[in-house]
C-alpha cells in the first residue's frame, strides 16, 4: 500500500512538472508577443512625440505674438488715458487760474 502511494505521488509530481514546463513555455511566447507590441507602441509614441513637440513650438510662438500684441495695445491705451488725464489736469489748472 505505501508503495502505491509513492508511485501515485511520483506520477502526480511528473504531471506537475510537465504542466509547469507547458505554462513556462506559454509565458515565454506571451512575453515575446508583449515585447513586439511594446516595440511597436514605442515607435508610434516617438512619432507622436515629434508631433507634440511641433505643436508645443507653434503654441509658444503664437503666445509670444499674442503677448506682444497685448503689450502694444495696452501701452497705446495707457498713453491715450494718460494724455486725457494730463489734458484734464491742465484744463482744471487753467479753470482755477481764470477764477
Amino acid at each position: 500500500m505505501p508503495e502505491i502511494l509513492t508511485i501515485i505521488i511520483y506520477i502526480l509530481l511528473i504531471i506537475l512538472i510537465i504542466v509547469a514546463i507547458a505554462i513556462g513555455i506559454k509565458l515565454i511566447v506571451t512575453l515575446q508577443k508583449v515585447d513586439e507590441l511594446l516595440d511597436d507602441i514605442k515607435g508610434k509614441v516617438k512619432t507622436l512625440d515629434r508631433v507634440f513637440e511641433l505643436v508645443d513650438t507653434v503654441n509658444d510662438k503664437v503666445a509670444l505674438v499674442g503677448d506682444t500684441v497685448v503689450g502694444i495695445v495696452s501701452g497705446a491705451i495707457k498713453r491715450i488715458f494718460k494724455e486725457r488725464k494730463n489734458r484734464n489736469k491742465y484744463k482744471f489748472e487753467e479753470d482755477d487760474e481764470d477764477e
